[in-house]
Parts: structure tokens; sequence; C-alpha cells
């Protein structure tokens, strides 16, 4: 893992959990336009045992973890702040900026915001072309463990945290290609700074959330902010298991479903 512009490797005291963007690349003819309409018929309305199936499923587990127990709710605690460094290319870096502007918008309780300092950050986004993708991993990671993930995940954008014994996570990488088009950028750029944030399991059983490998979305997606708001929720803390999260759902999806329905002008 890294932490800002020092790179660092995990000693096996620290725990690190890793997610891995696997599906195939999107056409690279999509543009925003496709972005846009795909949004507006995307669907809005779902119930509560939905929304709670969702958040069950990715909130808990790991697609692939290093290290540490995944059973527990795992997400930061005070201030976010995410720096970007690597490759220079043409609006990536504004890109960037407006998905955690639009992040921080629809998450209610999470400070999240982009840095120049490296050293404040607690998330590092490192942009790399697609052909440097692997060499990048191998640093990260190591040659034996980068094997492994080409191996099993084949993935094209890639996300990873470490996290303390409170499950509290202390710092995030995430690895974004730059040179596959705005809406793997896009794509990519989304999925993998929420799932930094902590909801780090893909599923393959949701069809509505940008968690699950066959979906692509491009845009933060009504049923993700019900699941992240869930998340950052007061009430819901790290280290929780399922069922002291159970015991408070019921309280914390009436704030999130206010919350979410008058961001997005839902009727309720």
């Amino acid at each position: 893992m890294t932490c800002g512009r020092t790179r660092r490797f995990l000693g096996p005291a620290l725990a690190a959990i890793l997610a891995v963007a696997a599906d195939s690349a999107p056409s690279l003819a999509a543009d925003t336009t496709d972005i846009s309409a795909n949004q507006r018929a995307d669907k809005r309305d779902f119930t509560d045992s939905q929304i709670f199936d969702g958040f069950f499923k990715t909130a808990f587990g790991a697609e692939y973890h290093l290290a540490g127990r995944v059973d527990r709710i795992r997400k930061f605690e005070g201030p976010v702040r995410v720096y970007a460094e690597g490759e220079t290319h043409p609006d990536r870096r504004a890109q960037l900026a407006r998905v955690v502007a639009d992040i921080a918008k629809r998450i209610r309780h999470i400070d999240i915001a982009i840095t120049d300092d490296a050293d404040e950050a607690n998330v590092t986004v490192h942009l790399v072309r697609d052909k440097n993708l692997n060499k990048t991993i191998q640093t990260f990671y190591g040659a034996e463990r980068a094997k492994e993930i080409r191996e099993s995940l084949d993935p094209q954008c890639l996300s990873g945290f470490r996290k303390n014994d409170k499950f509290e996570i202390e710092h995030a990488d995430v690895i974004l290609t730059i040179d596959n088009g705005d809406f793997v950028f896009l794509d990519c750029a989304y999925e993998e700074l929420l799932q930094s944030l902590g909801p780090i399991n893909d599923t393959d059983e949701v069809p509505w959330t940008m968690f699950n490998d066959d979906v692509q979305k491009g845009y933060f997606d009504v049923y993700d902010q019900y699941l992240m708001n869930i998340l950052y929720h007061p009430e819901i803390k790290p280290g929780m298991t399922v069922q002291q999260v159970k015991a408070v759902l019921p309280q914390v999806m009436a704030d999130v479903r206010s919350f979410v329905g008058r961001v997005n002008g839902l009727g309720q």
C-alpha cells in the first residue's frame, strides 16, 4: 500500500483488504451522453429489503483479502482527504475532483474532499496508463500476489485499504487507468473510490449496484447512495457485526430515505 508519495509495504501485523473491478472494459465509444441517458433510465425505487440485501452483501466480506477479519463493518472515522498522483492526462484530475465532490454531496455523514497535500491524504489515487497497470500492482503487492490478482481477477482498476484493530480504515489506495476513455475512467473512479470507503465486497447477486462486476454505471446511482448512507450513518460504527447492524437499521433507514429522497428529488 502507499501513503502519500512514500511507498511502504504492509507487514503481516497490518490488515489489508483489496477490492477489484474485474469486469471487462465497456466500449470506448461510450461517453458522458451515454451516462446521462443511463442515469435517466435507472431504477430509483427500492424496498427496504432490496436495500438491506445489497448492504449486507457489500459491507461485509471481501472479494479478495490479504489479512484480517472481514465480518465487521469497516469505514473511515473523521475527514477523508483524497490526493491524486501519477500520470497527467487532460481532464482526468478535474474529472476526479468532480467525482469526489459528487460523493460528498450524496453521502450525508462524510467529510470528503480533494487535497493538494500528499501528507494530509488518507486516500491516494494513483493515475497510471493501462500498459503500466500490472507493473503498478506488482509494486504495491509484490510479484507473487500481483500474479494471483491478475490470474484470478484480471482487474482494469483496483482499490484497497488498511484498517486498524478497531476496523477503522486508516488509509486507502486506488489505482485508475487514464487512457481507456471517459466512461471507463468515470465508472472505475466511482466504484473504486466508494469501495475504498468500506463496501469492499463485490457481488453478482445484486443487479442494481455498481459493486457488481457485470454492472457499469459511470455515476453515483440511487441504489448505491442508499448503501453508502447506511454505512456512514452515525449509528453504524466500525467493528459492528451483522446482528448489531440489524438492531439499528429501522431508525437508520428512515433517516437515510429522507436524505436520499431529498438529494435526488424522489417522491417518498
